[in-house]
């Protein structure tokens, strides 16, 4: 059989190999644009145009000539359906919708306007922190919710504040994943976060700490049954036992996703590309991260933290 958690070396150098590079690149985009992410309206703030012209003549250069002379350089403006459709959506950074009537007669000197079908949306930037502080929360309050239950639920375990540890480790790893991609994808595609991207993460952390307590539920359950053996023969026979339960779970979920993705609408296609990069990435944490960072915690192997398992303790169980 092979050792999984043998090579645990070359999974957290592969894992650093992700990860580094990620950050790396949060902090080139923090030092270029003021921010590791490309942010959309939802946390900065401002007003989303929805604009149906009645004929040609509208283009996106004559657009954003239009709302620069309204004093705003940095519009988002986007084509929305077919190009015999005229309809645009613009994202500009003011809120002042008492300018809309101004906007609309400078626009209508590009082509006619059909005002009826013409719709505006003002976000405030309080809005996208408050988003923001609470998904963190709900992160950090998760985070010890989880530790706790798998240190009451892993009690008989010697050491279970290790599996809680490891398990949110494994969380930490994915979201790092996921915001080192939306980084890049910011730079090289113009990819923003939004209210989305933050659901998305959220839909990652679950996943990810389901996989590992899945996996750390079957050591627990290993150990009493395999006395005697070495601990990291117990763990890889745990991870052999729950892989292909994993895999199934997850493989369900990619062919759905990628389905979305090739034949589904350009409005959910970024959210769900993130999701698919995150769920990946906590199939991988859950077997080659979380429980080799266990096996590596019992060795001793990690700086200014605890030894290996108690033998007596272990037997006792």
């Amino acid at each position: 059989m092979f050792s999984i958690v043998q090579k645990r070396r070359w999974f957290f150098v592969l894992s650093a190999l992700v990860i580094l590079p990620g950050l790396a690149i949060m902090l080139y985009s923090t030092v270029t644009t003021g921010a590791p992410f490309r942010l959309s309206i939802d946390f900065l703030g401002g007003s989303i145009y929805e604009l149906k012209f009645e004929q040609a003549g509208a283009s996106e250069d004559g657009i954003r000539r239009v709302f620069t002379n309204f004093g705003d350089d940095n519009v988002i403006i986007q084509q929305i359906g077919g190009a015999d459709d005229f309809r645009w959506s613009v994202r500009a950074g003011f809120h002042e919708v008492t300018r809309t009537n101004d906007i609309l007669e400078s626009l209508g000197e590009l082509a006619p306007i059909d005002r009826d079908s013409f719709g505006i949306e003002t976000v405030s930037a309080t809005i996208g922190g408050e988003v923001t502080r609470s998904a963190l929360a709900a992160v950090a309050v998760g985070a010890l919710v989880i530790t706790g239950f798998i240190v009451i639920a892993f009690r008989q375990v010697p050491n279970a504040i290790r599996y809680g540890v490891c398990a949110i480790a494994a969380m930490i790893h994915d979201m790092l994943v996921v915001m080192g991609v939306m980084s890049l994808f910011g730079l090289l595609l113009g990819w923003e976060i939004d209210a989305l991207f933050l659901t998305a993460v959220l839909t990652v952390v679950g996943f990810s700490v389901q996989d590992s307590i899945v996996v750390f539920d079957r050591i627990r359950e290993n150990i009493p049954k395999h006395l005697g053996e070495p601990y990291e023969t117990i763990v890889n026979r745990s991870i052999w036992e729950t892989i292909h339960r994993s895999l199934a779970t997850q493989l369900n979920a990619f062919f759905i996703m990628i389905a979305i993705l090739l034949f589904g609408g350009e409005t959910v296609k970024q959210f769900i590309a993130i999701l698919f990069i995150g769920l990946l990435s906590g199939t991988y944490s859950s077997i080659f991260t979380a429980v080799p960072l266990l096996v590596a915690w019992e060795q001793g192997e990690l700086p200014f933290l605890g030894g290996r398992v108690d033998e007596a303790a272990v037997e006792a169980v």
